[in-house]
């Protein structure tokens, strides 16, 4: 897969066939659109196009309503890097780039940029500005410049919609399983390893703390989750299990929202290492306890049963 950062330096494409979307998640629902991009390339002897945003539109439109991310922008390379794409083309989305009108986005972008023989869209694919474009006009301006338009309706699973707002929701509510479903892979979260104050460390639970590299990340529920952490040093990936805490820890009367892990059997000193960890279950609810015995046998059962769930999924 080539990736492409600027549009005036893009190659001509042989026979394009392209998709258009932020694709936050690169979820079930939107492979199944890039599925039917493969298989009409295929048929056409095209490229695959992918042509998604950054940042996401509603950060620069309505930044109030933007929602927080589940991909951030590296995440949704690599993700689109296992899919059969030929190429991804990332588009700096600002005011400028929104002011366009759906006409002149069809003919001064998509025809000028890719001349594309075939367009793939969701079924709520709109574009241009105040979202005035459809699938009617794209149609339409098909038979002036000859491509033709594929609408891929709507996708359900197990009777939930699979979408990016859906699963957001399932990670808000530690609904874990869920949204690992509709991903399709395990939800993750990136950080840098900082200093804490060290409390694990008394409890025999030493965590830890992560700061997420990116700001605009959806950080889920609270609570403990059993996870599987990857840690990487030059060209090697080592993978640790654990579980991990979210929350304001009101045992100790902790007045910020902390992310830690605790990882088993280990106890290398990771400092400022990046760790990607991604969430496999969500075991309970953030809870206080009366004191640090009570916090420590909890964390005793927690260990044990995150143990056995993580050994029943190798």
């Amino acid at each position: 897969m080539q990736v492409h950062f600027e549009v005036n330096k893009l190659p001509v494409f042989r026979n394009a066939v392209l998709t258009i979307g932020t694709f936050d998640g690169v979820h079930q629902g939107h492979r199944t659109i890039f599925s039917q991009l493969i298989k009409i390339a295929n048929e056409l002897d095209g490229e695959t196009v992918v042509i998604t945003f950054h940042p996401h539109p509603r950060r620069i439109l309505n930044n109030s309503e933007a929602p927080s991310l589940l991909t951030t922008l590296d995440e949704r390379i690599k993700l689109f890097a296992d899919l059969d794409i030929s190429h991804l083309i990332i588009i700096p989305f600002d005011y400028e780039f929104a002011s366009h009108s759906a006409e002149d986005y069809i003919k001064n972008f998509l025809i000028r940029y890719f001349n594309p023989k075939a367009i793939v869209i969701g079924f709520d694919h709109r574009f241009g500005k105040n979202r005035s474009g459809n699938f009617e006009l794209l149609e339409k301006n098909g038979d002036i410049y000859g491509f033709q338009v594929y609408e891929i309706p709507e996708y359900i699973l197990n009777e939930s919609k699979v979408s990016s707002t859906q699963i957001r929701h399932f990670l808000l509510s530690g609904e874990i399983k869920l949204a690992n479903e509709l991903l399709t892979y395990p939800y993750q979260l990136t950080g840098t390893v900082i200093e804490g104050d060290k409390l694990g460390r008394t409890l025999g639970f030493p965590t830890a703390n992560l700061a997420i590299t990116n700001n605009d990340k959806l950080i889920p529920a609270s609570g403990v989750y059993a996870v599987k952490v990857k840690r990487f040093k030059g060209n090697q990936v080592m993978v640790e299990k654990g579980m991990m805490n979210i929350g304001y820890r009101p045992t100790v009367n902790g007045r910020e929202r902390r992310i830690e892990v605790h990882l088993f059997n280990f106890s290398d000193d990771i400092y400022h290492e990046t760790l990607q960890v991604e969430l496999l279950f969500h075991t309970r609810k953030e809870m206080k306890f009366s004191g640090i015995d009570e916090l420590k046998e909890q964390l005793e059962r927690d260990k044990k049963l995150i143990t056995s769930l993580l050994e029943s999924i190798q």
